[in-house]
């Protein structure tokens, strides 16, 4: 057998421990907000142990915690060395959105039917700790590697960001790595993504009883006039069109709106909450200003309306590093003979923690276990679930890249 067919034997003969070991993380709740993921990291901490991984916790403090609008975060290193080269660092994130309405599994149960597993952070993006954590463990079993070191990163506010993630353990210099792979899907490797910047409007206009209603002035009309220029703006981005492949153009989305007192109270102050997906040609510094003339501009059109304007996150782009090369043909490569079809390197939609990496000059990709699309996951919706072999062929796509980067 070569070293790649005992790493795919392996990793089978392993894979009902592995099915186990993503069914207790998705049975620990993440829930971001509130965000109280440092049991889930003690959790996984105790899991990893019972293979021989010891894993290094980095507790961020409170303060920042709380300042980012979290309870806690523990972030997790396991790190491996074989002697002298490259650093290969492995990251996947265990926070999650709510589950929300709809579902007919136990979004915690970790349930299988079917051939596929159901949870909340099944397919995004807990699956990924799996994935890692036995492609690691087959090579070291089978095709220990002579020459550098592997690093999994398990962390915890993907989805606030990644600050207190990656982007601490970065700033602090707790992880230095050489190149590095994120959590993601099977049937591409992606090398460049949307940015994201997210705001919270408040409109304030006064107070005022329903049965006189020119003592007032309605802060909900004026925050629907806002609105409609924002989505007007919307309709124009669609003539801006990335040349990235799989990222098309530019988009606006209203997440949440709230605000009032009673029915019969003419609303002094509404709040909604907008997330603009930049494409990675975009300028971010030139997106934010133009967003907050277009609510000045609506604002000053109402009456007593005044409008405070708040920059929730700014996560830029991902532009991929020409260092990256050597990731992309290691899972090209192996993705072409495990799953028998090409993986073409491409973009996506979505904003992820790898720019963190690359803005520090780390060349990193995506890729992991998945479905084709985010729609066919079901990730941040009902019956999220992910294709059990697909699980099983990205962990030994990932194992086998990982003996070749590290010959």
């Amino acid at each position: 057998m070569t070293d790649y067919e005992k790493l795919d034997a392996w990793i089978d003969s392993h894979f009902d421990e592995q099915v186990k070991f993503l069914q207790a993380l998705i049975r620990v709740p993440t829930d971001t907000p509130p965000g109280n993921n440092a049991p889930h990291a003690d959790r996984t901490a105790l899991l990893l142990a019972d293979f021989g991984l010891t894993a290094e916790k980095h507790a961020v403090p409170a303060a920042d915690v709380h300042a980012a609008g979290l309870e806690s975060v523990t972030n997790l290193i396991v790190r491996r060395h074989y002697g002298p080269g490259k650093t290969v660092l492995l990251n996947a994130h265990g926070d999650v959105v709510p589950p929300g309405d709809g579902w007919t599994k136990n979004p915690y149960g970790g349930e299988i039917e079917d051939g596929k597993i159901y949870g909340r952070a099944s397919a995004v993006s807990k699956c990924d700790f799996s994935t890692f954590t036995f492609a690691l463990r087959a090579l070291e079993a089978v095709a220990k590697p002579l020459a550098g070191s592997v690093e999994l990163l398990f962390t915890y506010d993907e989805e606030f960001g990644g600050e207190l993630g990656p982007g601490w353990l970065l700033k602090n210099k707790i992880i230095q790595p050489d190149l590095m792979i994120a959590a993601g899907f099977s049937y591409q490797v992606v090398t460049a993504h949307n940015g994201c910047l997210q705001m919270e409007v408040t409109v304030h206009g006064r107070m005022a009883h329903a049965a006189i209603p020119d003592s007032g002035v309605d802060a909900l009309q004026a925050a629907v006039h806002i609105l409609n220029a924002l989505y007007a703006q919307n309709t124009l981005y669609r003539s801006v069109r990335s040349e990235v492949e799989g990222i098309t153009h530019p988009y606006l989305n209203i997440g949440t709106i709230e605000g009032g007192t009673n029915t019969n109270v003419i609303p002094g102050r509404v709040t909604f909450k907008l997330d603009r997906r930049m494409i990675p040609e975009e300028n971010p510094v030139e997106v934010e200003a133009n967003l907050r003339k277009i609510i000045a501009e609506a604002a000053a059109q109402k009456a007593g309306i005044t409008v405070d304007v708040r920059r929730m996150l700014l996560a830029k782009a991902l532009q991929p590093l020409p260092g990256n090369q050597p990731l992309v043909a290691a899972i090209q490569k192996h993705g072409l003979e495990v799953f028998g079809e090409v993986i073409p390197a491409m973009g996506t939609p979505l904003y992820t923690d790898v720019r963190l990496f690359c803005e520090a000059g780390i060349p990193g990709v995506v890729y992991g276990a998945g479905p084709r699309t985010v729609l066919e996951s079901q990730a941040k919706c009902a019956d999220e679930h992910l294709v059990l072999e697909d699980l099983r062929r990205a962990t030994k796509v990932i194992a086998r890249a990982l003996k070749d980067l590290l010959s």
